[in-house]
C-alpha cells in the first residue's frame, strides 16, 4: 500500500494489537488518529488536550492493554507532566507516544526538538525514515515498551508524516491484555516509591543503551570511507541522494544513541559529519565522546534541510532554477481567513475599536495580519485568557479582550477563566465558537456533540460551563450582526467583572453550511468607495478600477452586504 507516514503509524499500531488510542489533533500528527479511527476493533478518541490523552493511554497500559497517544511537538509540552512520571512507573501493556515535530514551522508557533524530551524523561525514542519504517518502528516500539517496562516515543517530522511511500502491510496480531496486578510500589509515585523507581529507570537506560548498539535498528552502510555521515529520519533519504559514495550510519533509535557503534564508525572514516535538523542532538553526543565532527556549523539550527541545501553547504553545488520573477509579476500570497469565515467579522470590529487583543492558537490567529492587524500577542494553547488577565493586572489601562476558539477553550482555556473569576479579575473573553476544531481539519471536540467516529455524544454547553465557573455575564451572539457585536463588546469592556461573549457561527467549510449562491457587485450602483475591501475577504478584489467579487471563491455569506452603504452588493439573480 502507498501510505502517508501518519497512516503507516496507524497501520503499524493496528497490526501490533493496539487497543486504546487517545490523542488531540495537531498538524502534522492529526492523520494518525484519524486513520486509527477507521479500524473498528480499536477504541479511539479525541481527548480535550494532550495531557488528558496521555493519561488515558497510561491508564489503559496499566490495565494491561496496548495503548498509544499522538500529538505534535508543542502538544508534548502539555503532556510532559504524565510523560516524565510514566517513565518511573513503567507500563503493563505496551505504551507508545507518537510526537510529530515541525521543522520549518509550517503550522506551528515554534521549532522544537522533541529528542530532548526523550533525553530528559529517560524514555527511549525511535525515528523512522519512511512510511514502511513508520509501520515497523511502531510495532517495534510496543515490543520495546513491554520488554523494557517503559513508554516509548516514536518521533516523526513533517516530511515523514506527510510523505507517501510503499508499505508492506500485515495482519493484526492477536494480543491478549496483560494481567493487571496491584502494585503500589510501581504505580503510585509518592517520594518513597519514586526514589526506588528512579534506580529502576537508570538500570533500564543502561540496558537500552546495549540494545541500541546491537539490535540492528541502528546500522552502518559501508561505502567510501573518506566521508562518513551520521543521520536519521528524513535526512537519511536526503543523505543517500546527495552523498552517493559516502558511508552512512543510519540512526533508528535516537535515544539512547548507539555510542559504541558511533565510535566504531568514527574510527574507520576519515571525515565525520552529522546531518540532522533543528538542534545538534546527535552532534553534541559525538563531541562529548571526544570525536571531531562537522555538522551545525554548515547546516545551522533553523528550518528544514533539503537536498538543495546539503548540496550547496557540503558539495558547493548550486542548483539553478528558472527565474520566474523576471517572467511573471507574482504577488505575495499571505494566509487569509477563508471566504465566509465567522471570525472575519470579529476581527474587523475589534480592529475598528482599537482594543488590545490577546490571541490564541487557531485559524483566528490570522487576525494579527492585515487588514485587521488586531491580535497583539499569541503564545500557546489557552494562553489568551491568562494573558488578558495578566495584562489587566499590569494596570496600564488599555482595554483588552481575549479571543479563543471553542476547542482551544476546552483544551486549556477553562482553567484560565477560573483564574480570572477566582482572583476577581474583570477581563472580557470572546469564545469564537465555529462548531468544530477548524485549523487542524475539522475534528470534533466536546462542544460539537460528536465523537471522532461521528457518533452522537453529550455536548458541552459553553454558557452553563461559564456560569458554573462563576461568570455572571455570559452572552451568545452571531458575530455577523456586527453593529450589535460591537455594542456588546464595548458594553462588556466597561464592566467591573468578568464576562464571556460566545461569538457563535459555524465554519463556512462545514458540509452542513450552505449560504446559497454567491453575491456580486452591481457596477451601476457601486460608488467605488472600497469599504467592502476592508473585510479582507479573498473573494473581493479590484481590477480595472472596479471592485469585483470572484464567484468561484465567494461563499455567499453576505457579510460584505452590510459593509455597502449603497446596496451595490446583491445576491438575487442577475438580469
Amino acid at each position: 500500500m502507498l501510505l502517508l507516514g501518519n497512516e503507516a503509524v496507524a497501520r503499524g499500531a493496528w497490526e501490533a494489537g493496539v487497543k486504546v488510542v487517545s490523542s488531540y489533533p495537531g498538524t502534522p500528527s492529526t492523520e494518525i488518529t484519524e486513520s486509527i479511527a477507521k479500524y473498528e476493533d480499536v477504541y479511539c478518541e479525541w481527548a480535550p488536550n494532550e495531557k488528558v490523552a496521555l493519561e488515558v493511554a497510561i491508564g489503559a497500559s496499566i490495565a494491561g492493554a496496548r495503548a498509544m497517544c499522538c500529538m505534535k511537538h508543542v502538544g508534548l509540552n502539555v503532556a510532559a507532566d504524565p510523560l516524565f512520571t510514566s517513565s518511573y512507573t513503567g507500563v503493563n501493556g505496551g505504551l507508545v507516544i507518537v510526537v510529530a515535530d515541525d521543522p520549518g514551522m509550517h503550522s506551528s508557533q515554534n521549532e522544537q526538538d522533541s529528542r530532548f524530551y526523550a533525553l530528559a524523561s529517560h524514555v527511549p525514542m525511535l525515528e523512522p525514515a519512511d512510511s514502511e519504517e513508520c509501520r515497523l518502528f511502531t510495532k517495534l516500539a510496543f515490543e520495546i515498551s513491554e520488554e523494557y517496562d517503559c513508554p516509548v516515543i516514536l518521533r516523526l517530522t513533517t516530511r515523514i508524516s506527510h510523505a507517501r511511500s510503499l508499505v508492506n502491510t500485515q495482519d493484526r496480531e492477536s494480543i491478549v491484555n496483560k494481567e493487571y496486578v496491584k502494585d503500589i510500589m510501581k504505580y503510585v509515585m509518592m517520594p518513597g516509591m519514586a526514589k526506588k523507581r528512579h534506580l529502576v529507570v537508570e538500570d533500564r537506560m543502561n540496558r537500552l543503551a546495549a540494545y541500541s548498539n546491537k539490535s540492528g535498528v541502528n546500522r552502518i552502510e559501508w561505502n567510501d570511507k573518506k566521508v562518513g555521515v551520521i543521520t536519521s529520519g528524513i535526512l537519511y533519504q536526503y543523505v543517500k541522494e546527495v552523498f552517493k559514495d559516502a558511508s552512512v550510519l543510519k540512526i533508528g533509535m535516537v535515544h539512547p544513541l548507539p555510542l559504541d557503534l558511533i565510535k566504531q564508525f568514527a574510527e574507520e572514516v576519515e571525515e565525520l559529519v552529522v546531518i540532522e535538523e533543528l538542534e545538534p542532538f546527535i552532534e553534541n553526543h559525538v563531541r562529548q565522546m571526544g570525536v571531531k565532527v562537522k555538522g551545525k556549523d554548515l547546516t545551522g539550527r533553523q528550518g528544514e534541510l533539503s537536498t538543495t541545501i546539503l548540496r550547496k553547504q557540503f558539495l558547493n553545488e548550486e542548483i539553478s532554477y528558472a527565474d520566474v520573477d523576471n517572467e511573471f509579476d507574482i504577488p505575495n500570497r499571505p494566509p487569509v481567513m477563508c471566504p465566509g469565515c465567522p471570525h472575519r467579522a470579529v476581527f474587523h470590529i475589534l480592529s475598528r475599536m482599537k482594543v488590545r487583543v490577546s490571541g490564541d492558537i487557531g485559524c483566528y490567529t490570522l487576525g494579527a495580519l492585515p487588514p485587521y492587524n488586531s491580535v497583539d500577542a499569541c503564545v500557546c494553547m489557552g494562553a489568551s485568557v491568562s494573558m488578558a488577565h495578566g495584562m489587566a493586572k499590569a494596570g496600564d489601562g488599555i482595554p483588552t479582550v481575549a479571543v479563543i476558539g471553542d476547542s482551544t477553550f476546552i483544551h486549556s482555556g477553562i482553567t484560565s477563566l477560573i483564574d480570572i473569576v477566582y482572583n476577581k479579575g474583570n477581563s472580557t473573553v470572546i469564545i469564537l465558537d465555529n462548531s468544530i476544531t477548524g485549523m487542524t481539519g475539522h475534528q470534533h471536540n466536546p462542544t460539537t456533540g460528536y465523537t471522532i467516529r461521528g457518533e452522537e455524544a453529550p455536548q458541552v454547553n459553553l454558557v452553563k460551563l461559564a456560569e458554573a465557573i462563576g461568570v455572571k455575564r455570559v452572552f451568545v451572539i452571531d458575530p455577523f450582526n456586527m453593529k450589535e457585536f460591537r455594542k456588546l463588546v464595548k458594553q462588556e469592556l466597561d464592566q467591573n467583572e468578568p464576562s464571556v461573549i460566545i461569538a457563535q457561527r459555524p465554519c463556512a467549510l462545514l458540509k452542513t453550511v450552505n449560504y446559497g449562491k454567491p453575491v456580486y457587485i452591481d457596477q451601476e450602483v457601486c460608488r467605488d468607495c472600497g469599504n467592502c475591501m476592508r473585510l479582507g475577504c479573498p473573494a473581493i478584489y479590484k481590477e480595472d478600477d472596479e471592485y469585483r467579487i470572484d464567484e468561484a471563491l465567494c461563499a455567499g455569506c453576505e457579510l460584505c452586504t452590510g459593509m455597502c452603504a449603497f446596496g451595490a452588493i446583491k445576491k438575487e439573480e442577475r438580469i
